[in-house]
Parts: structure tokens; sequence; C-alpha cells
């Protein structure tokens, strides 16, 4: 019987630019968007002036709203980590995975780096996507019970995949290319204990693994085939706690295209936060005021109790305002009182306003059993006021995802909304909108010199 990681070698080196679904181009479309847009927002921030100092100038790949040029590595490590720093980018549903903040970046920078054109670019980004949400579906909640971040482990495959795709690296390649980055693997969750930095740069760190593995394949560089599902393998480091079971890895495999699934975040916040942040604004969109409510509990996946909610005492006070993107009941309370969760609701002087907190320190929640976590994320509150009456609202599902998807026009809007907050002028944000919509179909990426500033 083969090994996973030649089945999924045959499945990348036989796909082809022209096979690729319209939906499945669409989304990719949408991925470069969102994830250059993030990219810009974030340009400007300590992490990213930290991240441009690890690495060397001078090279012939881009980091978007930077100056110059720098080689592969540094320009994934750049646009992964910008793209993912504020928890604004996109998610898959059932994973949870940032596809976009890996692949994209890694996708990019092999392609500037090997001069290939926007096919090329199309393919490294479909197949790393689709790879990254298949591997998610393997065991799930056993990686972030391990302590790992799944966007930090499964993006360094994913990567590789996709690059490997990109550069049409024959089938045992490839796998040498999966078995090398499970070996650059990993990122840890422990940032969740001070809201430190070190979740921002897990996704850049994957990309230019992905890269690296790739390319060292590509030299001869061999790595173990049974990567996955070995006696020593990456299932069994990442998610000790599961069997795993690899039938949604391998079902309809170059068939069916889960990537198109990928969900497009409304708020600059968790992923599971979401729909309860939804929940708060409607909430006081009927009317009810901060001082009325008592209480409120939310009825919760057990999933997501240790990463958005516990400690609660922590929780329901963040000490950063990258902490605060992670507290449930801190996302709820802003998004009460300001009915929406961006770039300026996790700032120093929101996460200490005193009607923020206080509102936070009432919510509370409880751990329900039929939660459909991780398949689907929902938001529920039930509000006691202090007349004694009740306010229960619902979400069944997250807005931007599959249920509910963001219009193209809201992405865009989100777009400009970050590229504005970076400091581009709306004339580069819209010529970029349009590069984005045509890069696919181009010789080159040499387009992509234009926003080198």
């Amino acid at each position: 019987m083969p090994a996973l990681a030649d089945r999924l070698a045959e499945s990348l080196a036989a796909t082809v630019p022209g096979a690729v679904p319209d939906a499945a181009r669409a989304t990719a479309t949408r991925l470069l968007l969102d994830v250059a847009g993030l990219c810009v927002a974030a340009r400007q921030t300590h992490y990213i002036a930290a991240t441009l100092g690890s690495v060397d100038r001078g090279g012939a790949c881009t980091a978007i709203g930077h100056a110059g040029g720098f080689d592969g590595f540094g320009a994934a490590l750049i646009n992964g980590t910008a793209a993912h720093g504020e928890d604004f980018d996109d998610t898959f549903e059932g994973g949870p995975v940032h596809a976009g903040a890996v692949v994209v970046p890694a996708a990019l920078a092999i392609c500037e780096r090997e001069g290939l054109g926007g096919d090329r670019l199309l393919l490294g980004i479909v197949t790393g996507a689709e790879l990254m949400c298949r591997l998610s579906l393997v065991a799930p909640k056993a990686t972030h019970k391990a302590g790992f971040h799944p966007t930090a482990v499964f993006g360094a495959l994913a990567a590789a995949g996709g690059v490997s795709a990109a550069l049409g690296l024959p089938v045992q390649a490839i796998a040498s290319a999966l078995g090398i980055a499970g070996s650059m693997a990993s990122g840890i969750i422990e940032y969740l204990a001070e809201g430190t930095s070190t979740k921002r740069m897990h996704a850049g760190w994957a990309a230019q693994s992905g890269v690296r593995a790739a390319l060292m394949a590509r030299g001869g560089f061999d790595g173990p085939r049974t990567v996955l599902e070995g006696e020593h393998g990456f299932y069994k480091a990442f998610a000790p706690s599961a069997k795993p079971d690899f039938e949604p890895l391998q079902r309809d495999l170059g068939r069916s295209w889960l990537m198109e699934q990928i969900a497009f975040k409304p708020y600059a916040c968790g992923t599971m936060t979401q729909p309860f942040v939804d929940c708060a604004i409607e909430l006081a969109a009927q009317g009810v005021g901060a001082d009325q409510i008592a209480e409120i509990t939310c009825q919760v996946g057990e999933g997501t109790v240790h990463r958005l909610w516990e400690p609660l005492a922590v929780k329901r006070h963040p000490p950063t305002p990258y902490a605060a993107k992670f507290s449930t009941p801190y996302c709820m309370a802003v998004g009460f009182f300001d009915g929406c969760a961006g770039f300026a609701q996790f700032t120093d002087a929101r996460i200490t306003d005193q009607q923020v907190l206080a509102l936070a320190s009432k919510i509370r929640y409880s751990i329900n059993p039929a939660d459909e976590y991780p398949r689907n994320f929902t938001g529920h509150l039930r509000a006691t006021l202090t007349d004694g009456s009740q306010r229960e609202v619902r979400r069944p599902y997250m807005r931007g995802g599959v249920h509910a998807p963001l219009a193209q026009q809201e992405l865009e809007a989100k777009f400009m909304d970050n590229v504005r907050y970076g400091g581009w002028r709306r004339e580069q944000g819209e010529r970029f909108m349009q590069v984005a919509r045509e890069l696919f179909a181009q010789p080159t990426l040499a387009a992509l010199t234009e926003f080198r500033s």
C-alpha cells in the first residue's frame, strides 16, 4: 500500500492550472486580496519591524508594502507574519486553520524567486490551501490539545506541497518535500499565557519552511514517505491523543476542493469568537443597555474553552491588545459598545476602558456537549437583565463562512480599509485589486514590484 505522502504527491503532481475549478480559482483570488490587505495593514507594527530586522534584503521577492526586494525565505516570513499578525485572516471551518496566510506568501515567494507566471502561482495557492484544509480534518481538536498551533504545524506541510506543485516537481520529490517539512513543523500555543507575539510568526515560519523543504527536495534531499502515518510520524507527534482518520485527507482528492469553503473574517479576532461578537452586537441592537445587564452566559464548545475562555479572570481583563483578540468576553463587550471588532478595538486604550471591562466581567460560559465545534462555529448568549427578564441570541454559523459568505463587495471594502489603515493611498489599493483580478493570467509576477512601498 502506498505511503500517504506518495498518494498526496501523486495528486499534487497531476494537478495542472487548467484543471482548477472556477470556484477554487475565485477563492484563490480572494485569498490573495485578503492576505495583501493584511500585509499592508500590519507593515508599520513593532512585530513586523522586528521581523524585517531578522532577514536579508536584496533578493527578487516582494514583501508587500516594503521597499526593495528580499530572498524567498525572508519574503515568505514577512508576508506570512504580517498576514496572520492581527488574526484577521481567513479560516477553515472544520480545522480550524488559516490557510491563506501560509500558502499565499509561500507561493508568491517561490514564483518570484523562480520567475514563474501567474498560472503556477494559482496552482501553488489552490493545492497548498487544499492540502492544509484536509490535513486539519485528520484528528480534529487533538493538535490544540497537545499544545500546538494547527496553522503552524499543518502549514509547513501545506506550503511544501503547494510550492512543490508550483515548481512542477516529480512525485518522489514532492513526497520528500512533505517528509522534510514534517521535521520543520513547529509552533506552540504558549503565547496565550501573556498575549505575546509568537502566534503571529507561525504562518510566516510555516511558509518559509515549506519553501525550503521543496527546494531541498528538488535538490535531492530525501524525507520519510511515512511522515504522516508512521510510528514516529506527524500525527503521533502533534496529535497524540487521537487516532488519526486519514479518510478525509484522501476522499475525492483532486476532484473535490474543500478550499472553496474557506471563510473570510469580518472581525480582527479569534475565529471562534466571531459569531459571539455578532450575538453581542444584536443584543445591543435590541435596545438593551449595558447597565441593564446583570449577567451573560454563553453556551460554548468544550474545545474552545482553554484558548478563548480560561483563565476566565484574565480573559475578562486581557493584559495586552493581542491577548484581547483571544478573549471571547472582551470581544463580545467591545462589539456590544462599538458594533464592530476591527483594529481600533484592540489598542492599549480600548482594552483598559472601564465600561468595556465592566461588561466583560459579567460574561461567563457553560459547555454545550452538543456544540458542533470544530465542524461549525456557532454563537450564543443568554442575557439576564436587572429586572429578572432574559434575552437570548443565537448564531447558527459564522458570518463570512460557508453558510453566510462575505459578498465580494464586503471583502473588497475590508481590503481597502486595511490598506488605508496601513498608509496606502486609495489609488494604490484600487490598483492592487486590479492586479489581483488579473495576476493568475499573467506570464510573470512583475506587477508585484509596484507594491514595494
